[in-house]
């Protein structure tokens, strides 16, 4: 896995651990509500949990912009996409731009289809994979088809 480049501002970096990077962003209870639908932050525990499942059954990168890591995307081998962009850069097309990145490399891997978990809740998600072409297909799945 290597880094890749999604334009001057933005660049996926290949998963090492960081906790001083990541953890605050799973500290943050909005953040975690978003993500895992969770009241409670993460421990550090849950977090390399999570990272290491991740990054064994796919492909997973911290997101870089402008310098400074922001949050985090996985495309899973089952063809799952998931992200994570900490609160004070959301709303900035970051997590779109990463998502349209795990669409191509889907297509590198021959995937044709992808999907990802979206709580019926987070509207600033699913506004976000609509945007890039996902479809809703269950009550909280979101599928985006290769053309």
């Amino acid at each position: 896995m290597t880094e890749r480049i999604i334009d001057e501002e933005l660049k996926l970096i290949p998963y090492y651990r960081n906790d001083e990077a990541s953890l605050p962003w799973y500290q943050d209870l909005d953040v975690c509500k978003q993500v895992d639908n969770r009241d409670e932050p993460y421990d550090l525990d849950l977090l390399h949990a999570m990272y290491d499942y991740l990054s064994s059954h796919g492909d997973c990168y911290y997101i870089e912009y402008k310098g400074t890591l922001v949050g985090d995307v996985s495309l899973r081998d089952n063809a799952e996409v998931a992200i994570v962009v900490c609160k004070e850069y959301q709303n900035q097309h970051i997590g779109r731009r990463c998502v349209e990145d795990m669409l191509k490399l889907a297509k590198e891997k021959g995937m044709d289809t992808v999907k990802a978990n979206i709580y019926s809740f987070n509207g600033q998600s699913r506004r976000m994979f609509e945007a890039v072409g996902f479809k809703k297909i269950d009550e909280e799945w979101y599928e985006y088809q290769s053309r």
